[in-house]
Parts: structure tokens; C-alpha cells; sequence
């Protein structure tokens, strides 16, 4: 049985194991130290029965009024370790910390329109395109992401979410004021 508990600072020395994925983006240590430091509730990771990292999620908080929310700023799983439902568990916590410990709207968060495995996970978990950000990740070649949303139960309206996202396109400046 695996253990999901908070990320520790420690534990930047041992999740390469995790990282190593291509659709990862690894940040710089004092990228992970600031997360932990500001949003240590939203900062967790899986741990198997061996002590061996299996997967994290990191995420914060941001915006204002109707668009508090919270954001999955990155979740990922070991390659050993997929398809156990880590993920599920994992996006569970950090909903339900934006929800209880926050207040928030939605929880949202950002992905690779090729990236059509995580897409079909985040559809699975509730989750709906509300946007397409051009050019959004920026490398050797651009690519789109979408912005997929959550409406958590403060939002009783659903209007925080929309259909269609998919046909909705913004620019990377035109996102909120707070991004």
C-alpha cells in the first residue's frame, strides 16, 4: 500500500525516477522550494511501501473573485507506476484542498494539445477544455495547450466552465490578470 503524504524538500534529491518522462517539465530547484514554501498543501507525493517516490502532484493558488481557483501547475507518475489510479488520488487531494482549505471556484491547469493520454485522463476526471492558448509552450517548436477546468461545488452555476473550449483561442498575454 502506498503512502500519498506532503512533498518534503528532501525530496527533490530523490524523484528523477519521475522527471524523467518527456511530457514532465522540470523546473529549477528554487521553482519546487517556492511551491513548498507558499503552497505546502498543495505540494504532494505518492510514495510506495519501499520509500520509493512513485508520483507528485504540485499546484497553487490564484486569481480573484470568481476566479480564485486552484491550478495543477504539474502531476506525473513514474512510468513503473501508471495505471494504478496514482493520478486519481493525487487530483483528488488538490481539488479538495481548493475547495475546503481555499474556497476556490475550479481548479484548472494546463496541457499539451498532443498530449492526448493526459487530455483523455483529465476528461475522465471531471475536467473540460474552457480554452486554447496559442503558442502556449514555448521550445524547438511551439505548441497549443488547452486550459482545462473544474468547477468545484462553490461555483453551484457552473460559470466558471463552458463547452466547446476547444473553438475558444487566446493568446499567452491575454491570459488573466493574475497569470
Amino acid at each position: 500500500m502506498s503512502l500519498l503524504r506532503r512533498f518534503k524538500a528532501t525530496d527533490l534529491f530523490e524523484f528523477n525516477n519521475i522527471n524523467l518522462d518527456p511530457l514532465t517539465e522540470t523546473y529549477n530547484i528554487s521553482f519546487y522550494l517556492q511551491y513548498l514554501a507558499r503552497w505546502p498543501d498543495l505540494f504532494s507525493v505518492q510514495v510506495s511501501p519501499h520509500n520509493r517516490l512513485m508520483g507528485y502532484v504540485m499546484g497553487k493558488t490564484e486569481g480573484t473573485g470568481k476566479n480564485w481557483h486552484g491550478h495543477v501547475t504539474a502531476i506525473t507518475v513514474a512510468p513503473e507506476y501508471r495505471r494504478l489510479g496514482l493520478a486519481d488520488g493525487m487530483m483528488n487531494l488538490l481539488e479538495e484542498v481548493s475547495e475546503k482549505g481555499y474556497n476556490g471556484w475550479f481548479v484548472d491547469l494546463y496541457v499539451r494539445v498532443s498530449n492526448s493520454v493526459a487530455i483523455d485522463m483529465y476528461r475522465k476526471f471531471g475536467y473540460s477544455v474552457y480554452r486554447t492558448v496559442r503558442n502556449y509552450y514555448a521550445g524547438q517548436s511551439n505548441e497549443d495547450a488547452y486550459d482545462m477546468r473544474k468547477a468545484l461545488p462553490r461555483d453551484t452555476k457552473l460559470e466558471t466552465i463552458r463547452e466547446n473550449g476547444e473553438k475558444v483561442f487566446v493568446n499567452p498575454e491575454d491570459l488573466d490578470s493574475w497569470r
